[in-house]
Protein backbone atom coordinates (compact mmCIF):
# COMPACT_ATOMS: atom_id res chain seq x y z
CA UNK A 1 0.00 0.00 0.00
CA UNK A 2 1.52 3.39 -0.79
CA UNK A 3 2.05 5.91 1.96
CA UNK A 4 -0.34 8.86 0.92
CA UNK A 5 -0.73 12.02 2.75
CA UNK A 6 -3.15 14.64 2.41
CA UNK A 7 -2.22 18.48 2.95
CA UNK A 8 -3.91 21.79 2.71
CA UNK A 9 -2.30 24.83 2.65
CA UNK A 10 -2.47 28.33 0.70
CA UNK A 11 0.43 29.46 -1.43
CA UNK A 12 2.04 31.85 1.31
CA UNK A 13 2.44 35.52 1.75
CA UNK A 14 2.78 36.62 -2.15
CA UNK A 15 3.31 40.63 -1.09
CA UNK A 16 6.93 39.97 -1.88
CA UNK A 17 6.11 40.06 -5.87
CA UNK A 18 4.85 43.95 -7.13
CA UNK A 19 3.13 42.40 -10.25
CA UNK A 20 2.03 39.44 -11.78
CA UNK A 21 4.46 39.15 -14.52
CA UNK A 22 6.68 36.06 -14.16
CA UNK A 23 4.08 34.16 -12.17
CA UNK A 24 2.74 31.80 -15.14
CA UNK A 25 6.53 31.37 -16.59
CA UNK A 26 7.80 30.17 -13.34
CA UNK A 27 10.58 26.71 -14.25
CA UNK A 28 10.79 23.95 -12.22
CA UNK A 29 14.26 23.53 -10.61
CA UNK A 30 15.52 21.09 -7.76
CA UNK A 31 16.20 22.17 -4.40
CA UNK A 32 18.57 20.60 -2.19
CA UNK A 33 17.32 20.49 0.85
CA UNK A 34 20.31 19.39 2.65
CA UNK A 35 21.69 22.98 2.02
CA UNK A 36 18.59 24.32 4.08
CA UNK A 37 18.55 24.29 7.46
CA UNK A 38 14.83 23.49 9.90
CA UNK A 39 15.59 26.44 12.78
CA UNK A 40 17.33 29.12 9.95
CA UNK A 41 15.05 28.03 6.75
CA UNK A 42 12.06 26.66 7.94
CA UNK A 43 10.99 26.55 11.36
CA UNK A 44 7.36 26.11 10.74
CA UNK A 45 7.14 23.65 9.00
CA UNK A 46 7.94 25.29 5.00
CA UNK A 47 9.90 27.55 2.91
CA UNK A 48 8.89 30.37 2.79
CA UNK A 49 7.43 32.02 -0.54
CA UNK A 50 10.09 34.59 -1.60
CA UNK A 51 12.81 32.92 -0.51
CA UNK A 52 15.93 34.35 -2.47
CA UNK A 53 18.17 31.13 -4.05
CA UNK A 54 21.33 30.66 -5.91
CA UNK A 55 22.06 27.64 -8.32
CA UNK A 56 24.68 25.71 -7.18
CA UNK A 57 25.81 22.60 -8.81
CA UNK A 58 22.60 22.33 -10.54
CA UNK A 59 20.90 22.53 -7.56
CA UNK A 60 19.08 25.30 -5.75
CA UNK A 61 20.62 26.61 -2.22
CA UNK A 62 19.81 29.55 -0.19
CA UNK A 63 21.09 32.93 -1.19
CA UNK A 64 24.38 33.87 0.56
CA UNK A 65 25.13 37.93 0.08
CA UNK A 66 28.17 37.54 2.01
CA UNK A 67 29.48 35.15 -0.57
CA UNK A 68 30.21 37.93 -3.30
CA UNK A 69 28.54 38.09 -6.62
CA UNK A 70 30.44 36.36 -8.40
CA UNK A 71 30.30 32.93 -8.44
CA UNK A 72 28.45 29.61 -6.00
CA UNK A 73 25.64 30.76 -3.62
CA UNK A 74 26.60 34.55 -4.15
CA UNK A 75 24.82 34.46 -7.39
CA UNK A 76 20.90 35.03 -7.53
CA UNK A 77 18.91 32.89 -9.68
CA UNK A 78 15.78 33.97 -8.31
CA UNK A 79 12.97 33.46 -5.57
CA UNK A 80 11.10 30.29 -4.53
CA UNK A 81 7.54 31.72 -6.20
CA UNK A 82 5.40 29.42 -3.29
CA UNK A 83 5.35 28.07 -0.14
CA UNK A 84 7.05 25.09 0.22
CA UNK A 85 6.12 22.02 2.85
CA UNK A 86 9.22 20.49 3.93
CA UNK A 87 8.37 16.58 4.56
CA UNK A 88 11.50 14.77 4.83
CA UNK A 89 15.08 14.77 3.58
CA UNK A 90 15.06 14.41 -0.25
CA UNK A 91 15.26 17.30 -2.47
CA UNK A 92 12.26 18.31 -4.78
CA UNK A 93 11.21 20.34 -7.38
CA UNK A 94 10.46 24.15 -6.77
CA UNK A 95 8.60 27.12 -8.95
CA UNK A 96 11.11 29.38 -9.12
CA UNK A 97 10.52 32.91 -10.57
CA UNK A 98 13.29 34.02 -12.31
CA UNK A 99 12.12 37.32 -13.72
CA UNK A 100 9.81 40.39 -12.77
CA UNK A 101 9.13 42.95 -10.59
CA UNK A 102 10.12 42.41 -6.54
CA UNK A 103 9.74 44.26 -3.70
CA UNK A 104 12.98 44.40 -1.60
CA UNK A 105 11.14 45.28 1.80
CA UNK A 106 9.30 42.56 1.45
CA UNK A 107 11.75 40.22 1.09
CA UNK A 108 13.89 41.71 3.45
CA UNK A 109 11.03 41.34 6.24
CA UNK A 110 11.79 37.70 6.52
CA UNK A 111 15.37 37.55 5.72
CA UNK A 112 16.65 41.07 7.65
CA UNK A 113 20.25 40.53 5.30
CA UNK A 114 18.50 40.52 1.98
CA UNK A 115 18.96 43.77 -0.12
CA UNK A 116 18.74 44.38 -3.82
CA UNK A 117 22.11 42.60 -5.46
CA UNK A 118 24.78 44.64 -6.49
CA UNK A 119 25.86 42.70 -9.76
CA UNK A 120 23.40 39.72 -9.67
CA UNK A 121 23.01 37.47 -13.15
CA UNK A 122 19.79 38.37 -13.24
CA UNK A 123 19.75 41.86 -12.97
CA UNK A 124 18.13 42.57 -16.43
CA UNK A 125 14.89 40.46 -15.94
CA UNK A 126 14.40 40.91 -11.93
CA UNK A 127 13.09 44.58 -11.06
CA UNK A 128 13.81 45.12 -7.64
CA UNK A 129 11.99 48.21 -6.22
Amino acid sequence: MPKLRQETYGSGDMSWLDSSHGIRNARTEILDISAFTKSTHYPEGFIRSGTPVALVGGLLVPYDTTAGTTAGAGVLEGHILTDQVVVDDKDFGVPLLDHGRVKVAKIAAFYSNFAKPAAAKLASLIKYV
